[in-house]
């Protein structure tokens, strides 16, 4: 429980603003504003500021015991800040900086430093709520394979900070279907030459051929396409 006191040392002592000292006591930031202009208000009523300090340090504070204190509900400003962070969120998913997205409990640690004191659950609840609504489900058929028998290739997309400068690079994936064993060879183009000599080193790699190799009608892999009447 914080104290008069502890308010009125930290904010007229130390020169905190009201903000910081909501902040710093984890408190809210009317409960601060509150307790200052008691003071306030204490200092034009005595002779003196030693005196209004000592009474002020030395009374107790007074609490509404007919209202409990509770957290702050979902409002439409703490809306806004998740759905602004989730944001920021997509932008870095987006540039491949997975590591660098704010979890659940980064988001929660943001709003408490902007003083709303949220609660986790609630937060968890809300982020929830917004990837649910936002993603499709999709019904998945389960497919059974043999050792060797098919091999999934496909091109993917990385991005790495390389000498002070963002580059995108395309990787050459294998994904082996019976092990769910990958394998994948970094290149600056999808073209020809880097299919070929992806495949040649990957073969080399697990020491063999798959019987199968499925592609995802890529133009390197496919000759012609047929048009469906």
């Amino acid at each position: 429980m914080y104290t008069k006191q502890e308010i009125i040392i930290d904010s007229f002592r130390q020169g905190k603003s009201q903000r910081t000292i909501a902040r710093d006591l984890q408190i809210n930031r009317k409960t601060v504003k509150k307790y200052i202009l008691e003071h306030e208000a204490l200092l034009q009523s005595v002779c003196s500021k030693e005196a209004a300090q000592s009474i002020a340090l030395s009374d107790k504070p007074a609490y509404n015991m007919t209202v409990p204190r509770q957290k702050v509900k979902l409002t439409t400003d703490v809306q806004e800040i998740i759905d602004e962070l989730l944001s920021k969120n997509k932008v870095k998913l987006e540039d491949g900086l997975r590591k660098q997205m704010m979890k659940k409990k980064d988001i929660h640690e943001e709003l408490l430093r902007q003083v709303f004191d949220v609660g986790y659950s609630t937060v968890c609840n809300y982020i929830r709520f917004k990837e649910n609504s936002q993603t499709s489900k999709e019904a998945y058929i389960r497919q059974a394979y043999l050792a060797g028998d098919v091999c999934e290739f496909d091109w993917g997309e990385i991005k790495l900070l390389i000498g002070g400068k963002r580059t995108s690079l395309h990787l050459a994936v294998f994904t082996c279907a019976y092990s769910n064993y990958r394998y994948a060879y970094v290149y600056h183009r999808q073209d020809t030459l880097s299919f070929m000599e992806a495949h040649t080193r990957f073969f080399r790699q697990i020491g063999g051929v798959h019987r199968e190799m499925v592609y995802d009608n890529m133009r390197v892999a496919v000759a012609k396409r047929k048009r469906s009447r």
